[in-house]
Parts: structure tokens; sequence; C-alpha cells
């Protein structure tokens, strides 16, 4: 998490600099931190030695992590689209709100 948010403030950062390739490649990175932190955390879930109806304990970590999880994979998309509007020069230095709000 911390990593993931060291790169999309630096993305960010290198976008007001007027640096839209650096932007780019932090972007990519961030997307793919997302995305590898979704799948370990499937990982954990089909491995996991209790499940929700187990416990408390089961209740409390499936339902915390799940919606975590659930905002990661909707945090990643928003970024993918930010990456295609990126892409496609849909930002200027004067109108990035889109790419501020997923970030």
């Amino acid at each position: 998490l911390v990593s993931s948010g060291l790169t999309i403030t630096w993305s960010h950062y290198s976008f007001i600099s007027n640096d839209v390739a650096e932007s780019k490649n932090r972007l990519i990175i961030t997307i793919f931190l997302g995305v590898y932190f979704s799948c370990l955390q499937l990982f954990e879930y089909i491995n996991a030695s209790f499940t929700i109806a187990d416990s408390i304990y089961g209740s409390t970590f499936f339902i915390s992590t799940g919606f975590h999880g659930i905002h990661v994979i909707v945090g990643t998309t928003f970024l993918v689209v930010c990456l295609i509007r990126l892409l496609s020069m849909h930002f200027s230095f004067y109108h990035h709100f889109g790419f501020e709000a997923a970030s």
C-alpha cells in the first residue's frame, strides 16, 4: 500500500511537472501493484484454512479484507481509465481532476 501510494503520487507530480512519459510509467507501476495485491488477496482467500462461516474471526476477516479488496479493484479500474485518458492526451495542466480524483 505504501509503495502504490508513492508511485501514484510520483505519477501525479510528474504530470504536473509536464513529464507525461514519466507519469505514464509510474501510473503503469501503480496499476501493476494494484493487480498484484488483488491476486495475492485472491490466493490468500483460496488457501485460507477457515471460511466466513467458521467463526467471528472468519466473518470479520473476510468482510473487512473483502471490502478493502473491492476498494483496490475499483481504484485500479479508475487508474486504468486514467492511463487510457493520459495516453489519449485528455488531460491538461489545468484540466486533470479525473486524474487527481482517481489518485
